[in-house]
């Protein structure tokens, strides 16, 4: 007697309810029913569950738990993930522009080649999160938190990233021109040959980050902090570093026409070797 595949029931991750009872067999297609003809699954328990290629497009997956589960591929557009649990989530190349993950949590997850433009990461938890080459141009990652992670080659121009704490992320050659990092923590961040022209560093704090040959033509540096950073080779023409802090920053290069204060000057030949007597 032939036996008859298991179909799945899609259950809420606190209670354990059944919200959707799928006729299919496989977790994509058990989703993407229930994606199809329930209003909402909020709440979800998907841990683990091989979403692959999954068509998940405008899917009300608010608090949902995704934890270490596969959406390689998937169509994510417009979805809503609104505070919901993705750490550990596969999510190379998905397409999740103009998604909500505001507050989500996103450690640890591989959102390397994923399309993010124009989506909604503010307050979202993307420590040591995977996000090389990402498409993250136009987002909004207010107040968010990418410690330690990779952002390598990403594209984050226009991206609001004001208040995002950044410390120790990789964001060497990434695209972050126009973008606005006021008020961003970049401490020990390496943005080498990172393209920060226009952008808006105003009050950031990138003490002992690496910048070396970036290009930081007509960036608003602001009141940021510069001590002990790496500056050789950076192009500074144009750039705003009026009350920047520039203690022992090493500034070899290409400053062009950068202005300093008679304040900052002091500063700025100690960084360039120089002993300023009284």
């Amino acid at each position: 007697m032939q036996k008859t595949a298991k179909r799945i029931a899609i259950k809420n991750r606190w209670s354990g309810d059944i919200i959707f009872q799928s006729t299919k067999t496989t977790w994509k297609e058990a989703v993407e029913e229930a994606v199809e003809n329930c209003d909402n699954l909020h709440d979800v328990n998907l841990r683990e569950a091989d979403l692959n290629g999954a068509d998940l497009s405008e899917a009300d997956l608010r608090d949902a738990d995704l934890r270490d589960a596969n959406l390689r591929g998937a169509n994510l557009l417009y979805a809503n993930l609104y505070k919901a649990n993705l750490s550990g989530v596969s999510l190379y190349k998905a397409n999740l522009s103009e998604a909500d993950l505001s507050e989500a949590n996103l450690s640890e997850a591989d959102l390397s080649g994923a399309d993010l433009r124009d989506a909604n990461l503010g307050g979202a938890n993307l420590f040591s999160a995977n996000l090389y080459k990402a498409n993250l141009s136009g987002v909004s990652l207010y107040k968010a938190n990418l410690s330690e992670a990779d952002l390598s080659e990403a594209d984050l121009s226009g991206a609001d990233l004001s208040g995002a704490d950044l410390r120790d992320a990789n964001l060497r050659e990434a695209n972050l021109s126009e973008a606005n990092l006021n008020g961003a923590d970049l401490s020990e961040a390496n943005l080498s040959e990172a393209n920060l022209s226009e952008a808006n560093l105003n009050g950031a704090n990138l003490s002992e980050a690496n910048l070396s040959e970036a290009n930081l033509s007509e960036a608003n540096l602001y009141g940021a902090d510069l001590s002990e950073a790496n500056l050789s080779e950076a192009n500074l023409n144009g750039a705003n570093l009026n009350g920047a802090e520039l203690m022992n920053a090493k500034f070899y290069g290409k400053a062009g026409t950068s202005k300093l204060t008679k304040k900052q000057l002091p500063e700025f030949l100690n960084s360039l070797g120089f002993q300023v007597e009284n």
